[in-house]
């Protein structure tokens, strides 16, 4: 309808972190609400209905106890991963035994952006290159700078993203991980229980029509980028103890993680000194990995990833991912790491990797092993 963007318009941001914190709970009756030790929430822009130190104010409307802390993350597009990997962190060095880390965005409330004010020394002494505030033309860029990235192979890798994804929610594989939103709209409410935007019908002739907004005869559009999208998600990180103490059932460990940062005009290349980072530190090869994750912020980001490590198809996002079904910023980090897990404990598989891209030159990596 017209003024509304999206099935959440009229739903807040915290309302959708307070329901994905519910649910979780719900999931794992076993934990104690008063046993968790922290509540770590990500979002890209802190602002109105995900700003108030949405770690804390979320936790209380959920209804966990007042001595139960929280605090908010801000890593843009990495948030909720570095919830995952500084929670996981903290326990490791026996600070908390138990903790809720993830994420919100609600992108339909706050474009890309908001509310931010770059430093003028970033344009008027060129520290980063003016054209690199934008997403869309730090993309571009990475297709300037690996030519074999054509818009061909970025297209049809955005339709077989598509077809993955319908594929993964025709047996069944996506649903059980979605918490059911009721939400109201100009139609009245509904219950939302499937991502919005997928787009299991697009075709290679579909694609080669789009426009490409960030330059004129460009490589980037709307079909082979991830569309703006609003979401919540939330994990359970627990240590040995804690595991031991309420009879938890553990899916992954946390092997490694690692940062790494690149120049912020191609900061679609971060996911790949990352990635060789995270690896160096668990001592592992590519090929001791069974499974990649990888933000498909863009498809030359994961195409860029794929061609330098030599990843086999079979191998990268085979359940599709954020172009199909979104990238709601400060969430997106936590969302792959449990669709990560997921198809390792359904193909038996040892290793995982998730990877994202950052916004202003990064990249995060994380490895997990299937427990």
């Amino acid at each position: 309808k017209a003024g509304e963007k999206g099935v959440y318009w009229q739903t807040r941001a915290d309302d959708l972190v307070v329901k994905a914190m519910i649910g979780l709970l719900e999931r794992n009756p076993e934990v104690p609400k008063e046993a968790i030790d922290d509540v770590a929430i990500a979002a890209a822009t802190q602002i109105g209905d995900q700003g108030m130190q949405i770690g804390r104010s979320a936790s209380i409307l959920a209804g966990l106890p007042n001595t139960v802390p929280g605090y908010s993350i801000d890593r843009w597009c990495a948030g909720a991963m570095t919830s995952v990997t500084t929670a996981g962190s903290a326990i490791g060095v026996g600070a908390y035994d138990i903790a809720l880390a993830g994420g919100v965005e609600h992108m339909g409330h706050h474009p890309m952006g908001e509310g931010m004010d770059p430093n003028p020394r970033y344009l008027a002494e060129k520290l980063v290159d003016p054209s690199a505030m934008n997403m869309g033309n730090t993309a571009e860029r990475l297709h300037d700078r690996f030519p074999q990235l054509t818009k061909e192979r970025a297209d049809a890798f955005a339709v077989a993203s598509q077809q993955k994804a319908a594929r993964a929610y025709e047996a069944g594989k996506i649903q059980k991980d979605l918490i059911a939103v009721s939400a109201a709209s100009s139609e009245g409410w509904k219950l939302v229980d499937r991502d919005e935007l997928l787009r299991p019908d697009s075709n290679m002739e579909a694609m080669q029509g789009l426009k490409t907004p960030f330059r004129p005869h460009g490589k980037v559009t709307a079909g082979n980028a991830s569309p703006l999208t609003d979401g919540a998600t939330m994990s359970l990180i627990a240590g040995a103890d804690a595991v031991k103490k309420y009879n938890l059932k553990p899916k992954m460990k946390m092997v490694a993680f690692a940062f790494a940062g690149v120049e912020p005009e191609v900061m679609g290349y971060g996911p790949v000194p990352a990635t060789l980072k995270a690896l160096e530190k668990a001592n592992l090869k590519i090929e001791d990995i069974g499974l990649f994750e990888i933000n498909e912020a863009f498809a030359s980001v994961a195409l860029r990833l794929q061609s330098e490590l030599n990843i086999p198809d079979e191998k990268l996002n085979p359940n599709g991912g954020a172009i199909a079904m979104g990238h709601p910023l400060g969430a997106t980090g936590a969302i792959i790491l449990g669709t990560l897990v997921d198809e390792l404990e359904r193909t038996g598989g040892r290793y995982g990797l998730a990877t994202l891209c950052i916004g202003g030159g990064m990249g995060i990596a994380t490895i997990v092993e299937r427990i």
